[in-house]
């Protein structure tokens, strides 16, 4: 099982960066988990849209939505010139109502599954992976996401500090956990995203086996947020790198 880094950035990205993207792979089945700002042209050095199973949106802010649009438009030429014969299967939350409605018109390139409406426990099968879904706390609806196939993945998305996401990353092989600020920022994110220290202290919570950290705020060094997230962890912590590919 394989991870690849297309963008880490929020809610901007630096010079030729990208936003929220990751390609989970394995045994010839590929899963993309966000499609923020810039992550499409990143995707595209790694395949072609048509061999693309599936894509999971975390939820609907910008730096996690944006290259929907031009996927959209991939995926179209795509089924229109005979290069691909299929919608790509989505995953996503309700709302904002504006940017939810717009996709859910999409329908010649995609095949629209809304989050919300998975019978409870929301767990499926995606792209051959198992799914579970956790709602996280943030904004406006938004999922945490385990993804189970011959390791165990979980993305927290956008959240600020959630027992249930303890209890989703618990004995995770990787934990890649948003690090939005460091401790003097803990004021101004405490309802929407976690810092860096309570991204490590989560993770040590959760026993996790692995921890990588995501979701940078493009002005401060990396190092410092790793630092931090090394305290509160209590081990080692990986940064997110645009295209690392990662092996689990």
């Amino acid at each position: 099982m394989y991870l690849t880094v297309l963008g880490c950035w929020a809610p901007y990205p630096q010079p030729s960066g990208a936003c929220s993207g990751y390609l989970l792979q394995e045994d010839g089945r590929s899963l993309l988990i966000d499609t923020g700002n810039g992550v499409l042209s990143r995707l595209l050095q790694h395949m072609e849209v048509k061999d693309l199973d599936a894509v999971i949106l975390s939820h609907l802010h910008p730096d996690h939505l944006m290259d929907i649009y031009s996927l959209r438009h991939a995926a179209e030429a795509a089924n229109r010139e005979g290069r691909m014969n299929r919608r790509i299967p989505i995953y996503l939350p309700y709302g904002p109502a504006e940017d939810f409605n717009r996709i859910m018109g999409f329908n010649k390139a995609f095949e629209l599954q809304l989050i919300d409406e998975l019978p409870a426990p929301k767990g499926v099968t995606v792209a051959g992976f198992q799914v579970t879904f956790v709602p996280s706390k943030h904004n406006l609806p938004a999922y945490s996401i385990a993804v189970t196939g011959s390791k165990r993945f979980v993305f927290s998305g956008d959240t600020a500090y959630n027992e249930e996401l303890i209890k989703l990353a618990g004995g995770a092989d990787l934990f890649l956990c948003e690090a939005s600020g460091l401790d003097k920022d803990a004021e101004y994110l405490k309802d929407n995203h976690l810092t860096a220290r309570q991204a490590g202290e989560l993770a040590r919570a959760a026993g996790v086996k692995r921890l990588m950290i995501t979701h940078f705020y493009p002005e401060y060094a990396l190092s410092q947020l790793q630092a931090q997230a090394e305290q509160g962890f209590g081990q080692r912590v990986e940064l997110a790198r645009e295209g690392a590919t990662v092996t689990l």
